[in-house]
């Protein structure tokens, strides 16, 4: 472990940090999971089309079912009926694109994705309070995580749907 510090002492402590980390995540992804489906029950909607509504509202404009797959990571026929589900319950709509009027363009329904700022609100307002005595260079830290986590699932989901991860 080289650059992990001097001594044997140095070793052994980052493999408890190592293995509390482990333990922490998995129960860091369990919270995750358990709260998205809360929050999805709340509204009356599936996990998976409550984060694909949450990745809608970080794209820069309306998206195709296409990108929508892209997003999420399901086969196109899945992504459409995801978004026929959304549209169904009003949070988003379909339409033509101005330019190709072939294509079809799905986006988000503004009052629709507003409901959700109100229940993070009703829950206490925003994460922020997580971080209020971290200083800048500790939010770093956690900003690169959570980026190099999102490639890193990104790379995972990917590995596991196309059957690259076996059980021995």
């Amino acid at each position: 472990m080289s650059g992990s510090g001097t001594g044997s002492g140095a070793g052994s402590g980052r493999s408890r940090l190592l293995t509390e980390l482990a333990a922490v995540s998995r129960r860091y992804m369990a919270s995750y999971a358990l709260f998205n489906q809360a929050v999805a029950d709340h509204f009356g909607l599936h996990p998976t089309d409550l984060q694909c509504l949450n990745l809608l509202t970080l794209e820069e404009a309306p998206v195709t079912t296409g990108r929508i797959a892209e997003l999420t990571g399901l086969t196109t026929g899945s992504a459409t009926r995801l978004v026929d589900r959304l549209e169904k319950a009003g949070y988003v709509v379909r339409r033509r694109d101005a330019v190709d009027r072939r294509r079809v363009l799905v986006a988000t329904v503004p009052e629709k994705v507003a409901e959700f700022g109100r229940m993070w609100d009703s829950l206490g307002g925003t994460w922020e309070a997580l971080f209020d005595d971290l200083d800048d260079a500790e939010l770093g830290v956690i900003v690169r995580h959570m980026r190099r986590t999102v490639e890193l699932s990104g790379e995972q989901i990917a590995r596991l749907r196309e059957g690259r991860v076996r059980p021995d």
